[in-house]
Formats: structure tokens, C-alpha cells, sequence
């Protein structure tokens, strides 16, 4: 489960389901008289989806910087809890330190990392990458919103 702000400015639940593939960004393009949301070849290439296969798909709106500290708040609220010893149903990260995990960065951090998203939408810090690489990683952390990946190759 995962908070996230509605209309109002209240903090509000969205349960992600165990059976989600994949989480990219991508743009709603016209072609002829219907819209298309591209899925990016690495889906393809990684086995997460298959071509001729039929999924459900859900748009989420893109967040803006308010809601995007907003939400890094309820996280460190929620892993305050954590650290309390309370019991917590959230699903294990999909990533274990030592992994090997090939990956595409989506976006910068405020630090200047590279971010790139996995398994349910789960973050993978790339110091030193730039949106747009694709690159192979060595997980040297992992944590239970995020993990850091170290590159060991670059462009694969």
C-alpha cells in the first residue's frame, strides 16, 4: 500500500497490486483515430511483457514537485513506523544486494542521481547516470522504498 495525494491535498491509500509487471513513463501519441501508450523495447527485452499478449494498463497523472515532497514526507513518516518494530504489510523489495540488473534511467534526483524504476515501481538510485542510459548494475544497498545500483557497464 502506498499514500498518495488526492485533489484535496489529503493523503489517500493506492494499493499496487503483486501482479504488476512493469512501471514506465511514457507519452500518449495519436496515430490515425486511436491514442497509443508505447511500451519501451527493455519491457519487452527483460520479459515483462510479451508482444500479441493482452494487459491492463492504468495511467497514473505525472506529480508535481509539491506533491513529489509531499510524498517523500509520508515515506519518512511511514518508515519512522517502521522502525518502531510495528508490523508491516508492504511487499518485500524486488531487488537483494549483490544483483545484477540491467536498467534504463527515467530521471535526476535532486542530487543529481539517476533514477531508474523496476518491479512495482520500485527506485534504483544510479550515481553517475544520465535520463536516457541504459546501463548494467551491481545492487550495493538495498532499502525498503529504494536501492542503489552501482554501474558495471554502460550503453548494453
Amino acid at each position: 500500500m502506498v499514500d498518495y495525494l488526492d485533489s484535496c491535498g489529503g493523503l489517500r491509500p493506492l494499493e499496487i497490486s503483486d501482479k504488476l509487471l512493469c512501471l514506465f513513463s511514457a507519452d500518449v501519441t495519436l496515430k490515425g483515430d486511436e491514442y497509443v501508450v508505447s511500451v519501451p523495447r527493455r519491457e519487452i527485452d527483460t520479459g515483462s511483457v510479451e508482444p500479441g499478449e493482452t494487459y491492463r494498463v492504468a495511467l497514473i497523472s505525472r506529480e508535481t514537485e509539491e506533491e513529489s515532497d509531499d510524498e517523500q514526507t509520508a515515506t519518512t513518516t511511514t518508515q519512522s513506523s517502521a522502525n518502531t518494530g510495528s508490523v508491516s504489510s508492504e511487499p518485500q523489495p524486488p531487488v537483494e544486494a549483490g544483483e545484477i540488473r540491467y536498467v534504463e534511467v527515467e530521471d535526476i534526483g535532486k542530487q543529481g542521481d539517476g533514477i531508474a524504476r523496476v518491479e512495482r515501481g520500485y527506485v534504483i538510485i544510479v550515481p553517475g547516470a544520465e535520463i536516457g542510459e541504459r546501463v548494467k548494475v551491481e545492487i550495493t544497498e538495498v532499502k525498503s522504498n529504494f536501492a542503489v545500483g552501482e554501474i558495471i557497464e554502460e550503453e548494453f
